[in-house]
């Protein structure tokens, strides 16, 4: 073996310089090739992109600057030299160490983390030129001119470049309407010039501030300032200007000739934060998020990579696009559960955010109006900055909460409002003012059921009732996308029209209220009946605008929106999120939730009010909630914690194994917990089926792995992995650090 090895040295001393490159694929390690032609390798440096062979196909890699894993020694004269290097901004320096970082401590594969740094596909293939058609002043009239060419001319006599689509739709007439006109020369085809992002000001526009948030302003521009690594925790009630004060500390990273990244968790949703930002930097950021075109990604990417996007406003993926000089990261709504990805690498975004930050040695400003459990603890042990706005800016208080228990106050039969949630609603419509109903529940219905003999439509594929959307006329199963239509007669008995609809839905709801208040004009706000980005930004803009009575909505409604006319909330089902009681975040979760919404009402001016519906108005997250005491509820919710030794205070992961066939998955599962290295400090808890026991058709075993904080659980698990036999055939492995589903 020592002979073969000392051959191999050999060969590669005489052979031209090899290359690791790292595949995005489930891999984690880099492989050998050869450098490409001398004309080609001009641009070869770590973070390049480049087409190599790999198996029998080509594939994009990226070069490293170090080899990665422990692959087989292979003679250099077998070696493949990479095809090309192709014309792509290569991954900065930070990006590589950030990767690898992530693949760690998440112990995903390396090639997968570096996939989600390769989003924008179409980055990668040659760009080609797009045209369009531009209007020609002194061309003479058609020959034969009809309404439409006249509707076409008039649209294109602004002279813009359009493509022709685009005018056809503007004009209301087909694209060969355009493409006469090109022919009798009235309109000309042009390239469209490349787009650029908007310039940004950072003094575009000077805010006023009050003494709070002028304090506030000072901490954040400071943190800018001093070009190091911080955290600071931007706690401010609902209202309280926490955008218009992070603005500031985005103006500074700009003046200073840096990239910021806004993070948020439905950026899909947030037209009025756009609006907010462009009158404070005279210019729209670059968005990065999942509703975008593949062409918008590849040149939102491109920009990135190139410095010229100077501000980003994103989701959690953008944390991954390649910034060159990044400066600053804001995580908005820091406590939200969006940040969690739970698909293939199982990453916490607000968490790698701050690792992103102490990478790049600068300031991290997570905002929230609830904060997590973990950032309260670091602010409050003095890891984080403690920056805090009590007041709203508008000078409004607070809204009134009160708790409506369902006990006492029982809505009619079939309805689900209470009494008195009605008549607050009658006297907010009576007022000219809007009405939040508010209830975190997709579709109809959730159980639909035989009334003849009980049976209970699941999904063939999940242990999950089928969700009836009664608008669509279909049932849903929300684990896996399954659906059919509502059937005619019960699938067991036979029995017609014996099929009831059990529980509420947002729609409802909708229909209650529109049974109630006839007159009122209605706009109901769910993910699953709003067809797109642009309908739903429709929507909300339709909302601010006063163009709607009373709002029926799931959480898209609570997620930061400032409605001025909203003066009620109410929440229909206050115990909804509580009924997960294998869930430790299920308490804080519902808080935030519910504070989050009921912080809508009363934004603008004083008087506003939420109403929570519960059955158990004595638990202690409806206690926080109708009397606004998030003190005690977070020390309760600290102590609990503690006392369990629960993130913070200790760590958790979670190994979930899958198959088609159920025993051969208990058996995989058992056969994983029984090779667990034993420790005294580490606990092994089941296996034992997830609550969740049957998704797309796999049978689901969990593993729950808890020790105390200052343990390093990724090398226990990496040791433990090394003792389980390869997972081979239809087993699945999933490896969750920091888990937030327990299901």
């Amino acid at each position: 073996m020592e002979s073969l090895l000392e051959q191999l040295d050999e060969e590669r001393a005489a052979t031209p310089a090899l290359v690791p490159v790292l595949l995005p694929v489930a891999l984690d390690q880099t492989y050998d090739y050869r450098q490409p032609e001398a004309d080609a390798a001009a641009g070869l440096r770590p973070g390049a992109f480049v087409l190599v062979p790999f198996g029998p196909q080509r594939r994009i890699g990226v070069v490293w600057d170090q080899a990665v894993g422990e692959g087989k020694p292979v003679a250099p004269s077998r070696l493949k030299a990479i095809d090309s290097v192709l014309d792509v901004p290569p991954l900065p320096e930070i990006s590589l160490r950030f990767a690898e970082w992530i693949a760690r401590y998440t112990l995903a594969p390396l090639g997968m983390v570096v996939r989600m740094m390769m989003s924008a596909q179409s980055v990668f293939e040659p760009a080609s030129p797009r045209f369009g058609v531009r209007y020609v002043a002194e061309a003479a009239d058609p020959p034969r001119m009809t309404p439409a060419r006249q509707r076409v001319l008039d649209v294109a006599s602004d002279s813009l470049i359009r493509v022709k689509s685009a005018l056809a739709q503007e004009a209301g007439c087909s694209t060969g309407v355009v493409d006469g006109l090109v022919a009798s020369g009235n309109l000309v085809e042009v390239a469209i010039p490349e787009r650029r992002p908007a310039r940004l000001e950072a003094d575009h526009r000077a805010n006023v501030f009050t003494d709070d948030q002028q304090r506030a302003v000072e901490t954040l521009r400071s943190a800018v300032d001093a070009k190091t690594f911080s955290v600071s925790l931007l706690d401010g009630v609902t209202g309280s200007g926490k955008t218009e004060v992070y603005f500031e500390a985005v103006a500074r990273a700009l003046a200073q000739g840096q990239q910021a990244l806004i993070m948020l968790p439905e950026i899909a949703l947030t037209s009025q934060f756009m609006s907010r930002f462009a009158e404070r930097f005279g210019g729209a950021p670059v968005e990065w998020h999942s509703a975008l075109s593949p062409l918008d990604r590849a040149r939102a990417w491109r920009w990135v990579a190139e410095g010229q996007a100077r501000v980003v406003v994103g989701a959690r993926s953008a944390l991954f696009l390649p910034y060159p000089d990044l400066g600053l990261v804001i995580v908005d709504e820091e406590h939200d559960q969006g940040y969690k990805q739970d698909d293939r690498v199982h990453y916490q975004a607000r968490d790698m955010a701050v690792v992103r930050g102490s990478l790049g040695a600068f300031p991290v400003v997570l905002a929230s109006a609830t904060p997590s459990i973990e950032s309260h603890v670091n602010a409050s042990t003095g890891r984080y900055r403690h920056v805090v706005l009590p007041g709203r800016y508008s000078g409004a208080e607070l809204p009134e909460i009160t708790g409506i228990d369902l006990r006492a106050e029982q809505p009619d039969k079939g309805r689900w409002l209470a009494p008195p949630l009605v008549s607050a609603v009658e006297e907010t419509l009576a007022k000219g003012q809007q009405s939040l109903l508010f209830l975190n529940r997709r579709g109809y219905a959730p159980l639909t059921l035989c009334r003849a003999c009980g049976h209970r439509i699941e999904c063939p594929q999940c242990t999950a009732w089928l969700v009836e959307h009664r608008f669509r006329n279909r049932l849903h199963c929300h684990h896996c996308g399954f659906s059919l239509p509502v059937p005619e007669k019960c699938a067991k008995c036979g029995e017609e029209g014996g099929l009831v609809a059990c529980g509420p839905g947002v729609e409802r709801v909708a229909e209650e209220v529109a049974e109630r208040f006839p007159a009122a004009r209605l706009a109901l706000l769910s993910s699953d009946l709003i067809p797109g980005l642009v309908e739903m930004r429709q929507v909300i803009k339709g909302i601010e605008n006063g163009e709607a009575d009373i709002i029926i909505g799931t959480q898209i409604v609570a997620k930061g929106h400032h409605f001025p006319d909203l003066s009620l909330v109410g929440v229909v089902d206050g115990d909804l999120g509580l009924a997960q009681g294998a869930d430790p975040r299920a308490g804080e979760r519902t808080f935030q939730l519910l504070h989050q919404v009921t912080g809508r009402a009363g934004r603008a001016y004083a008087g506003g009010r939420g109403m929570v519906q519960t059955y158990n108005p004595d638990h202690p997250v409806m206690q926080a909630i109708i009397s606004g005491d998030r003190e005690s509820f977070l020390a309760q919710e600290i102590r609990v914690r503690q006392r369990g030794l629960l993130p913070p205070f200790g760590r958790l992961a979670a190994l979930v194994i899958s198959a088609r066939d159920k025993t051969l998955a208990e058996n995989a599962a058992r056969e994983i917990a029984r090779a667990a290295p034993y420790s005294e400090k580490i606990q092994v808890l089941g296996p034992a089926e997830a609550p969740l026991a049957i998704i797309r058709g796999r049978h689901r075993w969990r593993l729950l792995v808890k020790a105390s904080r200052e343990l390093d659980i990724q090398s226990y698990i990496r040791a433990w992995m090394e003792a389980v036999p390869p997972i081979k055939g239809d087993l699945r492995l999933s490896i969750d650090i920091d888990p937030y589903s327990f299901l």
